[in-house]
Order: structure tokens, then C-alpha cells, then sequence
């Protein structure tokens, strides 16, 4: 069964039935799969390892270095602490799916 496009986002409600359906499995144990996959993933990048899912991207950390900026009611100056921010990026193979090699000959095609 491929997931199909109910609404604008996918939800772990939806990922869950999606592992239902295609192992027929109970939704428990989907839903455990998906919560230990999640929180791996949390709790490697708050160690600050680099999560690596092969053709899917990279999850990393980012530091953010303290930086003035500006209270835009009072207009007041301040530092903003330093932060840690999630960045990811895409695989190869994602990267592909989302922008196909035929689809910008198509885009030339129309423009002609």
C-alpha cells in the first residue's frame, strides 16, 4: 500500500496505519516502532552525533552564536543567547524524487 495524499501533511497517524497495513501488525506495536525511531533520533542529536538516514538525508545540529538584536515593540537592544539549532539535509535520492531530470525538460517544453 503506498500512502496516499489525504491532506496537505502527513501525520504519525498516518505513518502509523501505513506500517499497520503493510506488515499487519497491531497499532501498539507500530506505534512503539515510530516512538523509538523519533526518540533515537532526539536523543542522538542532543548528544550532538549526527543522525545519517542513507538516501533519506542528515540531521545535525547547529550552533547559533549570540547576536544583538532588537525587541521590535520597545525597539530596545539586546543579546540573543547563543542556540542550538536542528538542520537537515537531504539525501541524494530524495533530492531526485523531489526534483525528477525529466521534469525540467517539461518546464522547458511549456515555456517554449
Amino acid at each position: 500500500m503506498e500512502l496516499t495524499k489525504q491532506s496537505s501533511k502527513l501525520t504519525r497517524a498516518e505513518l502509523i496505519n501505513h506500517i499497520v497495513d503493510k506488515f499487519d501488525i497491531h497499532k501498539l506495536i507500530a506505534n512503539e516502532i515510530i516512538k523509538t525511531i523519533f526518540e533515537d533520533i532526539k536523543q542522538a542529536l542532543a548528544q550532538n552525533r549526527i543522525v545519517e538516514l542513507r538516501s533519506f538525508g542528515t540531521f545535525e545540529i547547529h550552533q547559533r552564536k549570540s547576536r544583538k538584536s532588537r525587541n521590535p515593540r520597545s525597539r530596545e537592544v539586546f543579546i540573543a543567547p547563543p542556540k542550538k539549532k536542528v538542520y537537515f539535509r537531504s539525501g541524494q535520492e530524495l533530492k531526485k524524487m523531489m526534483n525528477p531530470p525529466d521534469a525540467k525538460l517539461n518546464v522547458e517544453n511549456e515555456e517554449s
